[in-house]
């Protein structure tokens, strides 16, 4: 059976090339962007197929209307995908009021507003797949993105506990945790705070570790097979790493939690009274 789907950010990067995925396999796509212009192509060749519409995520209302338009026009949705979101750059002292809640509008409250809207059509069909775009980032964290590291855990959290909570309806929760890849994520469509001084001599080091961890960044294309096959399957994964180097940077961060942890149980030992 074919599958209808719900992506979020589709204008380009993972949620087009996965547009595309699914219409190229004969899957029906709901394909939201906040300009719908860069879709054009994908409409003129999929036809019926799809339903672009313009959407910005950190309007709740907004994404109210959409799931219910995608549920008049296809009937039901398979799989919603949270891909919408961006990068905020800036030392967490550099980061303003404005621009913290604005990562966290549409990092977290955005896949949370989809979420919550698509909910109730998969419990009433009785199955359904949330994928939700984290980060090596949800799992791990660097200098001058820590207030997108920030909102890519809170993804994680609420996305581990919802899995718990609708596993008895049907439906799953994959979290997909990205390494680098050729999404423009660090480019146009990235958010920098205004730089302090006193980081200018750590700024170019967290810039060069930065380089090192994305050296060969991937091709978003490549992920095309992958997710096609996590929606296929039909015991998918809570957490999957896209790219080869997530999961060396979460062994070395786990490991080093653990023996931190361990050294210093004493103290917990201690504390329980």
């Amino acid at each position: 059976m074919s599958k209808t789907w719900f992506i979020t950010g589709t204008s380009r990067g993972f949620g087009r090339e996965w547009a595309l995925a699914a219409l190229e396999r004969g899957d029906r796509v709901v394909a939201t962007a906040r300009n719908t212009d860069s879709l054009a192509d994908v409409v003129a060749a999929h036809g019926e197929d799809v339903l672009a519409l313009a959407l910005d995520v950190d309007d709740k209302a907004a994404v109210e209307r959409a799931v219910a338009e995608a549920v008049e026009r296809f009937g039901r949705i398979d799989v919603a995908v949270n891909n919408a979101g961006y990068g905020q750059f800036g030392m967490i002292e550099e980061i303003s009021e404005a621009e913290a809640r604005a990562q966290f509008e549409t990092n977290v409250f955005g896949a949370l507003w989809v979420t919550q809207a698509v909910l109730p059509v998969m419990r009433a069909q009785g199955s359904g797949h949330v994928l939700q775009v984290s980060s090596i980032g949800g799992v791990s964290a660097f200098p001058n993105i820590g207030i997108y590291n920030a909102s890519k855990w809170a993804l994680e959290g609420f996305s581990q506990a919802l899995a718990a909570e609708v596993a008895d309806f049907g439906i799953k929760v994959t979290l997909i945790e990205p390494g680098g890849f050729d999404t423009d994520w660090g480019g146009s469509s990235a958010k920098h705070a205004t730089p302090l001084p006193a980081y200018e001599e750590f700024r170019a080091k967290a810039a060069e570790a930065r380089k090192a961890r994305v050296a060969s960044p991937g091709n978003p294309a490549a992920t095309r097979g992958p997710v096609l096959e996590l929606v296929d399957a039909e015991n998918p994964p809570l957490r999957v790493f896209f790219g080869t180097a997530p999961l060396g940077i979460a062994t070395k961060d786990y490991e080093s939690r653990l023996a931190e942890w361990n050294a210093w149980n004493r103290l917990s030992q201690e504390s329980q009274g």
